[in-house]
């Protein structure tokens, strides 16, 4: 076999496409000027690249030498200084440091410039970086559940600041999702807010996850240990789950809940927005608009919760309805404290001191 060597710099540069036609009108048996007229290069450029049998992309090496001056040459060593007391700082923060630093030294435009050295520095002598691996979701396998808070959206009810905070369950294969407004992170909180999910969606998973909730986890003094409260564990054996916790600040073990949290939030944002304003006339107008950001949003997830829907358990025959009960007070003003909360009751019972409300 013969080596040809082709001079490279005095070919000029074709695209992939018309080397791509070139050869396919060779291959139809086209003579090369004819094919090479059609892709429009010379016999000579065709002809190379015939011999070569690759594209210009194929072609094409790595540049290994500069263009142009760098105009950070002098401050690169102060910029990888700063790189290595704080990894976190980034380009566009250290740029405007410079230019303190130097006045009329540097062009806004530059900024880029720098962030490209900077990013090439990170991965040749930065430091490691914490791999996630990807999460494979299975159907029918998990679910995830945490509370957040619903402050920011600032509703009210017929004018008066609504505190809330949502329960959010989470189906992690297909994102199908429930909620549920309560009041505190609760034992009572979180079983109404599971049970209440796994009967709408139809079917029980494998395992419930969770973070580290009060209302699901007792801490061990003995050993600084944490276990399932005992409450828990009979919600988990009733459905036949798995309860499970994400490691301790590791909240992408958690993630599927967290980014949930964060993209409905704002698709209730917007809900408000077009409704024009925050206000409503009751607390279950809210609920319904919160239920009907839930319906909506599952509807775009159906073809994987039909998948996910085959795989899940049966329900047992009734639900638990977990509750407490307790033996309050009713002051004068006919409120009651449970749990370090006031509540309003009828004012009939007002001076009442044999008065048990049953559930938080």
């Amino acid at each position: 076999m013969a080596l040809i060597n082709i001079n490279w710099s005095e070919c000029p540069m074709k695209k992939d496409a018309e080397v791509l036609r070139y050869m396919r009108e060779r291959r139809k048996g086209t003579n090369q000027e004819r094919a090479a007229a059609r892709a429009g290069m010379s016999v000579k450029t065709a002809r190379k690249y015939e011999l070569a049998g690759q594209l210009p992309s194929q072609l094409k090496q790595p540049r290994t030498w500069r263009t142009r001056p760098n105009p950070f040459e002098e401050d690169w060593p102060w910029v990888v200084e700063q790189l290595q007391r704080d990894p976190a700082l980034q380009g566009a923060t250290l740029f405007a440091e410079l230019c303190q630093r130097h006045p009329g030294q540097y062009r806004p435009t530059q900024v880029r410039t720098l962030q490209r050295h900077i990013a090439q520095w990170r991965a040749e002598q930065g430091p490691e970086r914490e791999i996630i691996f990807e999460q494979v979701h299975v159907p029918g396998e998990r679910a995830q559940s945490d509370f957040t808070h619903m402050r920011d959206l600032q509703v009210t009810i017929n004018g008066q600041v609504f505190p809330q905070l949502l329960y959010h369950f989470v189906l992690t294969y297909s994102n199908v999702e429930a909620v549920r407004v309560c009041f505190g992170e609760t034992f009572e909180a979180l079983a109404e807010g599971i049970e209440q999910a796994l009967w709408q969606i139809g079917g029980v998973p494998v395992q419930h996850r969770t973070d580290h909730l009060s209302a699901a986890v007792r801490h061990l003094p003995t050993d600084e240990q944490e276990a399932f409260s005992q409450r828990y564990q009979g919600l988990m054996r009733h459905y036949g789950m798995q309860p499970t916790w994400n490691n301790a600040g590791i909240a992408h073990e958690n993630g599927d809940v967290e980014q949930s949290h964060f993209r409905f939030k704002e698709a209730v944002d917007q809900a408000l927005r077009v409704r024009g304003n925050r206000d409503f006339s009751s607390r279950a107008a809210y609920e319904r608009l919160l239920q009907d950001r839930v319906r909506n949003r599952n509807l775009t997830r159906q073809a994987g919760f039909q998948e996910e829907q085959a795989a899940l358990r049966p329900l047992p025959r009734l639900p638990l309805a977990p509750c407490r009960e307790f033996r309050a007070n009713v002051s004068r003003f006919s409120t009651i404290q449970v749990l370090g909360k006031r509540y309003s009751v009828p004012s009939r019972l007002g001076g009442n001191r044999d008065w048990s409300p049953v559930g938080e």
